[in-house]
């Protein structure tokens, strides 16, 4: 058996989380020796007798094979924190899913995100901005992260598809659950530039509890969250929160004062998120106005002894070229030539006379890898 179905097994069992499953992982070994744990060792790793009694009724009346089988049938793939396309960005948070499914594929390039989210009764305005935005980063290489609801999600998928970009929309219920039901085809457009993902089990109806919980998903595997329009209680401003919990950047677009649509946009911006007036401004705040050059210079120039070298001697404080040559023990021909290339991929970046420093993105492995149902 994959492993992996037991993952999907404990994926099933209310109560069985981030936390919980790596207590057992810690205390089994793995997974499939966990699943197959008595309720002893279930207490000695840390469950709760509810969470055991529900965790023996789902082993009892489950067929993870058959189960497996049914998933594998509809072309789901399944992702867990030990596969090198788990969304490094979204490992990084606290707590985050030990399972995605995912219809449609998810690509080192996704890396490079930004989430557009907002309300379901989105304006003329909103619908304008959504679009332009959308389509501009789509045309510079970031894919658009949303959650397919209707409204500003919606069009934020549509216009990056138009532009020729990848989308990715994260849902409150099962990938075999399109929500709302008129955007199936929406979805379907999506798997093949970009995925449809859930962390919740295949067979999960929208039920209106999942989407709040979701949109953690939606932040953590983005660099920046922009919220279009958003009333005082919309679904987005609890993206909004969970971004401002995992660091990234919070942008709003700024609104008429009179425009209920616009309260808790502007209401962001009062409390400190960044205006969103163009673009090419998010770009640029975001140090993302290369992304297309160190996508095509990953492909092209793919990382050597060389360069994993001089990503062992760099780090967060900065290195003068001379320093780094003494570490290496490298020629200081090679070691400038290979930094001009590394800048150009994004894996490191100057500071000023000739020092260097790693970007934080290849520290974490990236490129070792890679090469409310709202108001």
């Amino acid at each position: 058996m994959d492993e992996k179905q037991f993952w999907v097994g404990f994926n099933l069992v209310r109560g069985i989380g981030a936390v919980r499953l790596q207590a057992l992982i810690d205390h089994f070994g793995d997974a499939a020796s966990a699943w197959r744990g008595s309720p002893d060792d279930f207490r000695a790793a840390g469950l709760g007798s509810k969470v055991i009694e529900r965790l023996l009724e789902v082993r009892k009346g489950v067929d993870l094979e058959k189960l497996w089988d049914k998933i594998t049938a509809q072309g789901i793939k399944i992702l867990t924190w030990k596969d090198e396309l788990y969304p490094p960005r979204l490992k990084e948070i606290e707590q985050p899913p030990p399972v995605l499914y995912v219809r449609g594929e998810i690509l080192a390039e996704d890396h490079f995100a930004v989430s557009i989210v907002g309300t379901r009764k989105v304006t003329p305005y909103g619908r304008q901005v959504a679009e332009e935005l959308s389509a501009f980063l789509a045309a510079n290489g970031i894919t658009v992260i949303s959650g397919l609801a209707r409204g500003v999600d919606a069009v934020a998928h549509s216009a990056a598809l138009k532009a020729g970009g990848r989308t990715v929309a994260v849902l409150g219920s099962g990938v075999d659950r399109i929500y709302p039901p008129e955007n199936r085809a929406l979805a379907e457009q999506m798997m093949s530039r970009g995925a449809v993902i859930s962390d919740y089990a295949v067979g999960t109806p929208p039920d209106a509890s999942n989407f709040p919980p979701r949109n953690r998903i939606i932040s953590g595997l983005s660099l920046a969250v922009v919220v279009i329009e958003a009333g005082e209680t919309s679904g987005a401003l609890i993206t909004a929160e969970f971004a401002a919990e995992q660091g990234r950047e919070i942008f709003a677009v700024p609104g008429s004062i009179l425009a209920p649509q616009s309260k808790g946009t502007n209401k962001l911006i009062q409390n400190g998120a960044l205006p969103m007036l163009t673009p090419a401004d998010l770009l640029q705040t975001l140090n993302l106005t290369r992304v297309g050059a160190q996508k095509a210079a990953r492909k092209i120039l793919p990382t050597d002894e060389v360069e994993a070298q001089l990503m062992n001697a760099l780090g967060s404080e900065p290195l003068h070229v001379d320093e780094i040559r003494n570490q290496t023990g490298l020629p200081v021909e090679k070691v400038s030539a290979a930094l001009v290339m590394m800048e150009l991929k994004g894996m490191v970046r100057q500071v000023g006379g000739m020092n260097y420093v790693a970007v934080r993105e290849v520290q974490s492995g990236y490129f070792v890898q890679g090469m409310t149902e709202d108001e």
